[in-house]
């Protein structure tokens, strides 16, 4: 398995452990991919819950641009139930789980169809 594998994996066991969710494999590749290379930085491949413009972010690159919503407060509130969800206290939240979520939230899996 490559590196890509073992996060997604890693992705995956967050889904069902933290999250209390079992993933759409498929569904969470293709997100995964859809991160790029995001998902090998560190930084970048986790969101900083606590930091409303990184939350403006999530909302403008991934749920507007990506995911084609338009924009108002229920946007923001997905974001912070899926924050909610995966764990305020939780350190690392990875940006494909977050993502992966919204998309569950929104019934938008046939963007990545």
């Amino acid at each position: 398995m490559g590196k890509r594998d073992d996060l997604i994996a890693q992705y995956a066991d967050d889904l069902k452990n933290k999250c209390g969710m079992d993933a759409d494999m498929d569904l969470l590749t293709k997100v995964t991919i859809g991160c790029g290379p995001a998902i090998y930085n560190a930084d970048a491949s986790t969101v900083a819950s606590s930091q409303e413009s990184e939350l403006d972010t999530v909302k403008q690159n991934f749920l507007i641009k990506k995911l084609g919503l338009s924009d108002g407060p229920e946007l923001m509130e997905a974001i912070n139930k899926v924050v909610e969800i995966y764990g305020k206290s939780e350190r690392n939240k990875y940006r494909a789980v977050v993502y992966y979520m919204l998309t569950k939230h929104f019934g938008k899996e046939a963007v990545y169809g």
